[in-house]
């Protein structure tokens, strides 16, 4: 069930899973929304931790008056959720946009935040994925069904989507189409061509896991190696997947972040 709070002119939908002992606050990505990327690993993580899930804007249930989006904005839903489901401080965990968010986060509200895990981060961009993200937003607003298919070709490793049927693919594709919401996406889109958090990035002093995917293609692995060396004494590892490591190794995301945090 999907709960809501308010900040500035946004209606934030969270939910909230589990009661503790500790807080864990799950950050989606762009063009997706808290249950799509969060919701298979509920199951494992809601009898350790108050698992909070919010959507900012631009996706799930959360409804504002369609301003472009900021970094800083996100990260105010996002705690704003926290507060709101009675689960600070938190540790953090952020996927894809997520992690800019995340990372916002760490450095400028470190009073709420234990630990930070970050896969796939995004913390700014380049020419290349300047390039990625204007064609998106383009096909965002033009062609619908053509950035489905983009979302497929290079969000999963190509190893990965080889072993599925064309009924899967077709399925796949048609699930994508339908049920993103398209006007949030181009929103996101804009943010993440202008994204840029490496001076947040610096100031972070919390224990931090960063995680790339080897066969990244939406934002390389080397964005993530970036990430390790702006961020003082943060850990590395790297999942054998493309950008939905979330999807092709769920078990092996898990075991790293949650091995992580409870050192941490």
């Amino acid at each position: 069930m999907n709960l809501f709070t308010t900040i500035e002119n946004a209606k934030i939908s969270y939910s909230v899973d589990g009661n503790g002992p500790l807080n864990l606050v799950l950050v989606h990505g762009a063009g997706a929304n808290s249950e799509s990327n969060w919701g298979h690993f509920i199951e494992f993580l809601a009898p350790h931790y108050k698992v909070v899930r919010p959507n900012y804007s631009g996706s799930g249930e959360t409804t504002d008056e369609g301003q472009p989006l900021s970094t800083a904005q996100l990260a105010e839903q996002v705690i704003a959720a926290a507060k709101a489901a009675d689960a600070v401080p938190f540790d953090l965990i952020g996927f894809s946009l997520g992690t800019s968010v995340s990372t916002y986060i760490a450095a400028e509200y470190p009073e709420y935040v234990k630990s930070v895990v970050l896969l796939a981060p995004y913390l700014k961009g380049n020419a290349r994925t300047k390039l990625q993200f204007e064609l998106w937003k383009d096909l965002g607003q033009n062609n619908r069904k053509a950035m489905s298919s983009i979302i497929i070709q290079t969000g999963f490793s190509a190893n990965f989507t080889s072993a599925w049927d064309e009924n899967t693919m077709a399925q796949t594709l048609e699930n994508t189409l339908q049920t993103n919401n398209w006007e949030g996406f181009i929103r996101q889109a804009e943010l993440l061509i202008h994204t840029d958090v490496t001076a947040q990035a610096k100031k972070i002093n919390k224990p931090t896991l960063v995680i790339g995917c080897t066969y990244d293609y939406m934002v390389p692995s080397v964005l993530a190696k970036d990430a390790v060396a702006l961020i003082s004494h943060a850990e590395y590892a790297e999942l054998a997947a493309g950008h939905m490591a979330v999807y092709e190794k769920p078990e092996e995301f898990l075991k790293l972040a949650t091995e992580f945090l409870q050192k941490s």
